[in-house]
């Protein structure tokens, strides 16, 4: 008389085959969380950097006494910034005009060129914007 037993369970075989299935994965959820994370920390720096840089093109829009056609610059400070070495760089110079050489007293547009600069560890990073604004010519004509 043959006896047969029921036996319930997993073999060594089927435990390691899972195992396997989930250790790749956790892997790949881990990678995608790390991932997330940092996309997350370059976005926050980048709105930051796009906030800085709309304050700063405001403030030189409005600027009737800013100079043409020399580099602007400074720096922000640490409590703007998060904490982190920024800065920035513009130039204006006259974009169009209704004459070649306009004189005090006419309306010209000026294009305003501004850099954010920022520190990400060693590496600087950077936002761009540009703007357009309507001016009269000083006294001096445009310089």
């Amino acid at each position: 008389m043959k006896r047969r037993r029921s036996q319930s369970g997993f073999t060594l075989l089927e435990i390691l085959v899972a195992t396997a299935i989930m250790g790749v994965a956790v892997v790949g959820v881990m990678s995608g969380l790390a991932s997330a994370s940092r996309n997350a920390a370059r976005i926050t720096e980048y709105d930051r950097a796009a906030i800085l840089a709309q304050i700063k093109m405001d403030e030189l829009l409005v600027d009737d006494r800013a100079p043409r056609n020399r580099s602007l610059g400074g720096m922000f400070q640490k409590q703007e910034t998060g904490g982190v070495d920024a800065g920035w760089q513009a130039t204006i110079t006259p974009f169009e005009s209704r004459s070649s050489a306009p004189g005090p007293g006419e309306r010209i547009v000026d294009r305003l060129a501004l850099e954010i600069w920022w520190m990400d560890g060693p590496t600087r990073r950077t936002y761009t914007l540009e703007g357009f604004r309507k001016a009269i010519v000083g006294p001096g004509g445009v310089q």
